[in-house]
């Protein structure tokens, strides 16, 4: 009983110096264009923002395209034609300069800093094949992530995504705003399944399936998303889906132990001209 209220002292003393460095930090955030602003205020009200390469017009785009196809047809086959669940194949190319480069644009920087509202930590970028699935499990229940407060998490399509694919799927945060009888529902679900992610079942009843938002798109399709707060997954898919995954948190986070993935030996690590260790900001 005295170590779960100490516990609970420690998270609120946690949280109390998180909103006050927000605060702080408030009068120090850079400025943002009219279009940026845009990106900013779509993120707010419902946590995703869904664009393209070719509408977010960075420098860098046909080099962090060439950089990504490149890795791509490197991975290797991963042999698992005979699983019932097949895990995705992840190779962490955050060493990659073309690739790396893109993700730390000063632009898509300052969006992120605006809404985490806090220095940025950009930890690094996965690149990912998902398998055809018959069920739901894994990244393809309902979920949210856990290393920080707010994350935000900028997927790529490498090739073109229909339902066939498993297009990336959200509930609009304006659905379920923080506190509403919606939210609770949804992240009791959540809490009992220990956070390993619900099934579209848990979901219909509180939110129905004609509300949820389904990305489908081209190759160079952008989705920015706050995977802690907008509730996501992958949806089942007949054939692979290829796609980048940038990694952005507060510096600090709240679970530094979590991020470590995007740079670490966790999964293949691509080692190149320049390897990066540790969180980079």
């Amino acid at each position: 009983m005295l170590s779960a209220i100490k516990r609970k002292i420690s998270t609120l003393s946690s949280d109390f110096e998180y909103y006050l460095a927000r605060w702080k930090h408030s009068r120090k955030l850079p400025e943002l264009g009219v279009g940026d602003r845009q990106i900013l205020n779509t993120l707010k009200k419902d946590g995703v923002y869904v664009t393209t390469l070719a509408d977010l017009g960075l420098d860098s785009n046909s080099e962090l395209l060439k950089a990504a196809y490149e890795q791509l047809s490197l991975m290797e086959d991963p042999n698992n034609a005979h699983l019932d669940e097949k895990l995705p194949q992840i190779y962490t190319v955050t060493s990659v300069p073309e690739i790396y480069n893109w993700g730390k644009e000063k632009r898509l920087l300052n969006i992120i800093e605006n809404y985490i509202g806090l220095p940025v930590a950009f930890h690094g970028v996965h690149l990912r094949k998902d398998f055809p699935s018959k069920h739901q499990f894994g990244t393809l229940l309902w979920h949210s992530d856990a290393e920080d407060r707010r994350i935000i998490k900028i997927f790529i399509y490498l090739s073109d995504v229909e339902e066939k694919t498993g297009p990336f799927e959200y509930i609009p945060r304006s659905l379920a705003p923080v506190f509403s009888w919606k939210y609770i529902q949804l992240y009791y679900k959540l809490f009992k399944s220990n956070y390993m992610g619900i099934d579209d079942e848990d979901v219909k009843p509180v939110i129905p399936k004609s509300a949820w938002k389904s990305c489908p798109g081209p190759a160079g399709t952008v989705i920015i998303v706050d995977t802690k707060n907008a509730l996501h997954h992958g949806t089942v898919r007949t054939e692979e889906r290829s796609t980048l995954f940038f990694c952005y948190t507060a510096n600090p986070p709240e679970r530094p132990d979590l991020c470590t993935q995007y740079w670490d030996d966790t999964y293949h690590r691509v080692e190149l001209r320049s390897a990066l260790d540790g969180v980079q900001v």
